[in-house]
């Protein structure tokens, strides 16, 4: 007999997408639509980045990097996840505040990548 999954239902996932974590990075910005603490985030890459890893800086209202993704050299589809890792740094969210991915590092002409942060209630 198969064990029921289950899937909490206490969290909500946002999403937004940059133009470029490659060459000429640009940031992403979404906003937390509730109250809690992101205890994860991911990042998507829809092109191929050449050289290095793209580091993905993740911040909450501009502040201190709450944990960093890194996703490898490769093609589109290629992922990272990460659980928020940065020690001493607050990784909870009041509604309507901004969860930042900002890139570097990598190579490649505009990639763009789609990055989500879950966030528990």
């Amino acid at each position: 007999m198969a064990l029921p999954v289950n899937e909490p239902n206490n969290e909500a996932v946002v999403s937004c997408k940059t133009a470029s974590v490659a060459t000429s990075p640009a940031a992403a910005y979404c906003v937390a639509p509730v109250k809690g603490r992101v205890v994860r985030t991911f990042g998507v890459l829809e092109g191929t980045i050449t050289t290095a890893a793209a580091a993905i800086a993740v911040a909450i209202n501009g502040g201190a990097n709450i944990g960093a993704l890194s996703i490898p050299v490769g093609g589109a589809g290629t992922a990272a996840g990460d659980a928020p890792s940065a020690a001493g740094v607050a990784k909870d969210v009041q509604e309507g505040d901004v969860i930042s991915f900002t890139p570097s590092g990598a190579t490649g002409t505009s990639i763009s990548a789609t990055f989500h942060a879950v966030i528990r209630k």
